[in-house]
């Protein structure tokens, strides 16, 4: 069986991708434990890594859709969408966005992402493993974020 047609991801990719979330779950929880003058240090780490991540996720869709040599229109709306996180994850860390709107924004970026994922996998651009590698990353970070959205709403 060729590793595009495997139900289930490699094991490096699972360990990484669990590793990513390292940051997202401590940066959620720390602004929520940490002395009250280290809560915008935490929070501001936070956006800058999930813009970062952002960016990371933009480049492997621009990537399946380069890789894509006869996938025609598809695969060129592909590429489109591909700059879109980047540029929101930007946005959300770039112009002294107030954190109630870039928080968001993020999570907005994310949920987009996942869709794109769920695309790009049924016009054969990533595995058919993909949604199930990036299903519960994307539950993760999504929940991050809401829980660093909460402590900015209710503080």
């Amino acid at each position: 069986m060729h590793p595009f047609d495997a139900p289930h991801p490699p094991k490096l990719a699972l360990l990484l991708g669990y590793a990513g979330l390292v940051p997202f779950v401590s940066g959620a929880l720390g602004i929520w434990i940490t002395p009250e003058g280290w809560r915008v240090v935490v929070l501001a780490a936070l956006l800058d890594y999930a813009a970062v991540i952002l960016a990371f996720m933009g480049a492997i869709h621009w990537g399946l859709a380069m890789r894509a040599e006869n996938a025609g229109e598809p695969a060129q709306v592909q590429l489109g969408l591909s700059v879109i996180p980047p540029l929101l994850g930007w946005l959300a860390i770039s112009g002294g966005m107030p954190t109630s709107f870039a928080l968001p924004l993020c999570l907005l970026a994310f949920g987009g992402l996942y869709a794109a994922d769920l695309r790009a996998v049924k016009l054969g651009l990533a595995p058919r493993w993909y949604p199930s590698l990036r299903r519960p990353l994307t539950v993760v970070v999504c929940l991050s974020l809401l829980v660093a959205w909460a402590s900015v709403l209710l503080r």
